[in-house]
């Protein structure tokens, strides 16, 4: 068994999927020696991030399509659509993070693409719009601009899944007025372990067709100020 596979068997990876994620992991750290696509340099730290991606699996419908928006090395998507068997697509601004993802989908047998763009551009196109029943983004923005730049992409009755981090109360309520805004609803929050949690924001109705703003005016200019 390979470093990698250890690790992912100590932070309880399924067993059914050990190979895959522990390949993945493998390219990863590959990969990584040379260009920068992720802060994870060693076995026990890239399974930890392959464990941390894998809490959103319970969240996803087999029967629908996942979107991940900065994608970087992969995370969270390609643990996913290993685990879930579901279509992903991959969507980061940085094209050697792209092809990295657009090879380890096509080595692993994920079914996908991975694609060049800014979130703010891609998700004016018709074909991308509104077409997702799931969203996630990792470690992107703060988290209301991380719901202008995933709503947009959810169909109506998906969710947006995001990571986060220790809240206070001032940035849960700007995350719900921002969902409001954009068509959608923060219905849950679910802890994890320590401070960490998961947001689960619910498309209600279309986002107005302003939004995604330009690129850059998300983060710099959000819709709760």
């Amino acid at each position: 068994m390979s470093d990698v596979a250890s690790a992912l068997a100590r932070h309880g990876a399924p067993p059914e999927a050990l190979e895959g994620l522990a390949r993945y992991g493998e390219l990863l750290l590959e990969r990584n020696r040379e260009f920068n696509l992720t802060g994870a340099r060693d076995a026990e730290t890239i399974a930890e991030h392959i464990a941390d991606a894998l809490t959103l699996a319970p969240l996803l419908t087999v029967d629908g399509e996942l979107i991940d928006v900065g994608a970087g090395g992969g995370l969270p998507g390609i643990p996913l659509a290993i685990v879930r068997g579901i279509r992903v697509t991959s969507v980061d601004a940085t094209t050697k993070k792209i092809a990295f993802i657009s090879d380890a989908m096509r080595q692993l047998g994920i079914e996908g693409e991975a694609i060049a763009a800014r979130a703010e551009d891609l998700a004016r196109d018709a074909g991308f719009r509104e077409r997702f029943a799931h969203a996630t983004a990792r470690a992107l923005a703060s988290a209301p601009a991380v719901v202008e730049l995933t709503l947009p992409f959810v169909a109506i009755g998906g969710r947006a899944l995001l990571q986060r981090g220790t809240m206070r109360d001032a940035e849960r309520a700007a995350v719900a007025k921002t969902s409001l805004a954009l068509g959608g609803e923060l219905s849950d929050e679910l802890p994890l372990e320590g401070e960490r949690r998961i947001l689960i924001v619910t498309k209600r109705s279309p986002t107005p067709a302003s939004f995604p703003r330009r690129v850059g005016v998300a983060q710099h200019r959000p819709l709760s100020s």
